[in-house]
């Protein structure tokens, strides 16, 4: 199957759609018409450069280049949590980047030795785009968690000190703030695998179909990515608050971020 080719005449046209879109924001006085362009301009500069410099590297295609950007993109990532988070970034950075880092390259190296079965692991149509989608998801995984689990600790303080008086220790007072949440990171991407299909094609499928690849095929990749997408956003939810926690909390158990 040919894909059919995009001219830029063609994407500007989408600038028609948006007309009515200022029109109802000035009536309503929304406030969000200059944010939308400037989140669309910012997204066209970033997305050509980024594709630029990744036609640049597919074609060096050197295992050392390729980690190396992925482990920038990972630093981008944990400093985005921690900015989102509104956390110190000389204190938590690290913390952060271990938690992304350790499952997802563990799990990115899993997918393409065992599941996609490459002759070169640190190939960089697979490396970056594939680990691109699991730091994705985990990122937006990490900051739900760690929002979910201070915000809760801060709101519900009394409980938590009740549970320390009781001779209970900072695991265990910690507990129901941390199952709740990490449930509320992992939730949306389980109802997100339960309904794909039924209520949206994923991108991941729709762009291999759109590429020219038999729909059977992108839905095995699609099975195959959803199911890593799940393990890398649950493991790196639960290390961002095993890991945060240890600088999160004074010597007498009282949360000072």
């Amino acid at each position: 199957m040919n894909v059919a080719e995009i001219s830029y005449l063609s994407m500007a046209s989408l600038i028609f759609l948006i007309v009515p879109m200022v029109i109802i924001n000035c009536k309503l006085n929304l406030g969000i018409t200059k944010k939308i362009f400037y989140a669309i301009g910012r997204m066209v500069v970033q997305l050509s450069l980024v594709g630029i410099f990744l036609q640049y590297i597919f074609g060096i295609n050197n295992p050392f280049i390729n980690l190396s950007y992925l482990v920038l993109m990972i630093s981008v990532a944990s400093f985005s949590a921690v900015k989102s988070c509104n956390l110190n970034i000389g204190r938590f950075i690290i913390p952060l980047f271990l938690a992304f880092i350790i499952p997802n390259i563990i799990i990115l190296l899993f997918f393409n030795t065992f599941v996609i079965r490459l002759d070169n692991l640190f190939s960089a149509q697979y490396m970056i785009t594939i680990g691109g989608m699991l730091l994705g998801n985990s990122l937006g995984g990490n900051i739900v968690c760690i929002n979910n689990f201070y915000n809760a600790i801060r709101q519900n303080k009394n409980e938590y000190f009740y549970s320390l008086s009781l001779n209970a220790n900072r695991i265990e007072a910690l507990t129901p703030y941390f199952k709740n949440a990490v449930l509320s990171s992992i939730n949306p991407t389980i109802a997100s695998i339960e309904t794909i299909g039924l209520v949206a094609l994923p991108g991941m499928m729709t762009g291999q179909i759109l590429g020219g690849a038999i729909p059977i095929t992108a839905i095995k990749y699609q099975i195959a990515i959803m199911i890593a997408i799940l393990i890398a956003r649950y493991f790196s939810a639960i290390l961002s608050i095993v890991f945060t926690a240890h600088n999160a909390f004074d010597d007498y158990d009282i949360l000072i971020v």
